[in-house]
């Protein structure tokens, strides 16, 4: 039988994420880019704290562990030193627009020459399931066992449509989801779009990644698929917010 398609040579490992998360399925897309784009062999992923952790163990390359929130710092100061390796930050929702919102904003701000890959499930997965920024109006956390009170703990984050409309110079801002075949397809543009940027030279590219969080919603893998598309894609709807040489 010929082989259509398999996966990047650099996952070398199984998937070793929770039944149904999204990572697994991200980060794929984002590797299949970098070798589409030719960089197999002359990139660094540099992660922040959380469920990207994993990916320490389960990928090949080269790869750098940032101190809680710090990868867009970390990626700024790799890509000083080293301008011909694609470098591109892999993180959550926590890890970029909660403890690292400045150091996100910041490489926005300086159109730094980086890319900036969010995944939004809309919690702190690693760490048990804690509220966000990015939790929805009453959606049920560890810490909001009662349900998210914007009224007492403020209103969900919207990172891409900050960017986008504050730092208007940067090269390209999207969001995307996992939960489809067709919402994939679309995902994998908008990170090719987004490393592209960088490799050309015009700038800072951030995209955010909708995925679920099964063990974290208490939600089995279908019906975490079904709550994404029933309630997060209605609180942040995907598209590009700023496209590449506008």
């Amino acid at each position: 039988m010929n082989v259509i398609k398999q996966a990047p040579e650099i996952m070398y490992k199984n998937n070793q994420f929770c039944a149904g998360c999204g990572h697994g399925i991200t980060y794929r897309l984002i590797q299949e880019a970098v070798e589409e784009l030719g960089y197999k062999d002359n990139h660094i992923t540099v992660l922040g704290v959380g469920c990207s952790c994993n990916l320490n163990t389960l990928t090949k390359g080269d790869k750098f562990q940032c101190a809680h929130g710090r990868a867009a710092a970390v990626a700024t100061g790799m890509k000083h030193t080293k301008k011909d390796t694609l470098i591109f930050t892999y993180q959550g929702d926590g890890d970029a627009g909660v403890i690292g919102i400045a150091e996100t904003l910041n490489a926005a701000y300086r159109n730094e020459k980086i890319t900036v890959i969010t995944v939004n499930n809309s919690n702190f997965g690693m760490t048990g399931g804690q509220m966000s920024w990015t939790t929805l109006p009453e959606q049920i956390t560890t810490t909001t066992p009662l349900g998210r009170d914007c009224a007492q703990k403020g209103y969900p984050f919207h990172l891409p449509e900050m960017i986008a409309s504050q730092f208007t110079h940067v090269a390209y801002v999207a969001r995307g989801a996992v939960n489809d075949s067709k919402n994939i397809r679309q995902l994998k543009k908008m990170i090719k779009n987004g490393l592209e940027a960088q490799v050309k030279e015009e700038g800072y590219s951030l995209i955010e990644v909708l995925a679920p969080c099964p063990t974290n919603w208490n939600l089995s893998p279908l019906q975490s698929l079904e709550w994404l598309e029933e309630n997060m894609l209605k609180e942040y709807p995907i598209g590009e917010f700023k496209k590449r040489g506008v």
